[in-house]
């Protein structure tokens, strides 16, 4: 099947051969517990929802169809999923390679929580350059974690030969996928050894549901972040999972809204007077456009961009616009706006903030599925009033 027909149809097929009612949309199967015949034979492998759901077990599946890989996994949040993930492949005194430029909780949790109060080292580095991955390698690397393209600069990394690397080295290779979406990107079939994602953005794609997810084609990685996941309960929801369901039958219509959008907006921001320099993957003068075009089927509806502006007036620029809603997250059908600096980025220090090149200046706006004439409109007043 192709990815629109696997949107729609993997994880919620109508069971009428076997006494199913031939439900064509998947239930919310609400229930806490599950009642047997046998004391030691589950209903259909089903004893607690902690341990599985079959709400969850069909968004499960679908996610995996949509990666190209064999298990889904489904969190409460996409750092129940990025957290699981380390407490099933590292121990104390292991190292991990990380992206420098990260989302800020993503790198709160590594730095704050991993390294200080379990003793796992962790590198930032620069990893559009693929050498700098090969001289962070440490006798006890475990993992490489990435982002690509990254949050909020939109940096691009060459999955595929960090891979090999990996590969190389026996580490595990790790890729957040949350931005591009499995419809424009798929990093399984570039090496990585699992993917990552926040459901609460694309994949769910209406601001209603917080979830995450992992997906592998291992079934060691798989077995291990299985029994991590049910020993920590950090599941999602049925009726969050039937929202996520619900909401990957319209992904590949809405990405490719998102990323028409998007990109008018980004051409229009490079040609603008007051704006000095804007990050999207789809406009010629990003540094990594031919890697982005290599990697990726699309380039889609994330564009950062920095102000020729001080703090003030960047937060008068993003306080002053009226179709683009002042939040943090992404990924949603309205557009939303953000400053890193006072938000999603505030936890960084600002040393290291400017160190990754995150300025005070710097704006990241998800482009939503409006009309595109209304909001360059809103754009427009925004950067006048500056």
């Amino acid at each position: 099947m192709k990815f629109e027909t696997k949107a729609l149809h993997v994880g919620e097929e109508p069971n009428i051969s076997d006494g199913g009612s031939g439900d064509v949309v998947s239930p919310i199967h609400l229930t806490s517990t599950f009642a047997r015949d046998k004391i030691d034979q589950p209903t259909k492998g089903y004893e607690y929802s902690r341990s599985a759901n079959p709400t969850r077990d069909a968004l499960e599946k679908r996610l995996a169809a949509l990666e190209n890989g064999k298990y889904g996994i489904a969190f409460a949040s996409g750092l129940a999923a990025t957290a699981t993930v380390i407490l099933s492949l590292l121990r104390a005194g292991d190292h991990m390679i990380a992206f420098d430029d990260l989302y800020g909780g993503t790198r709160r949790l590594f730095s704050q929580l991993f390294k200080e109060n379990f003793n796992i080292d962790v590198s930032y580095v620069d990893a559009r350059k693929v050498e700098n991955i090969a001289d962070a390698v440490k006798g006890k690397t475990r993992l490489i974690w990435l982002e690509t393209p990254t949050n909020p600069l939109l940096k691009m990394c060459d999955i595929r030969s960090i891979a090999s690397i990996a590969w190389d080295k026996k580490i595990f290779l790790a890729v957040d996928n949350t931005f591009m979406t499995p419809y424009f990107q798929l990093p399984l079939d570039l090496g990585a050894d699992l993917v990552v994602h926040s459901t609460t953005k694309y994949l769910n794609g209406h601001s209603d549901s917080v979830g995450g997810a992992v997906i592998t084609s291992d079934d060691h990685i798989h077995d291990k972040i299985r029994f991590n996941q049910n020993a920590a309960g950090a599941i999602l929801s049925p009726f969050d999972s039937y929202m996520v369901l619900r909401g990957t039958k319209t992904l590949s219509l809405r990405m490719e809204r998102h990323q028409q959008n998007a990109m008018a907006i980004a051409k229009y921001l490079e040609g603008h007077d007051k704006v000095e320099q804007v990050f999207y993957p789809g406009l010629e003068s990003h540094p990594q456009h031919q890697i982005a075009k290599k990697q990726m089927s699309g380039f889609g509806g994330m564009v950062s961009f920095e102000l020729k502006a001080d703090l003030n007036q960047a937060r008068g620029f993003v306080e002053g616009l009226r179709l683009f809603t002042l939040a943090e997250s992404l990924g949603c059908v309205e557009s939303l706006v953000e400053l890193p600096a006072l938000m999603t980025h505030s936890s960084i220090p600002p040393e290291e903030r400017k160190k990754t090149g995150i300025k005070d200046s710097l704006i990241r706006i998800s482009v939503g599925i409006e009309n595109i004439d209304d909001l360059l409109d809103d754009l427009e007043q925004a950067l006048n009033a500056i």
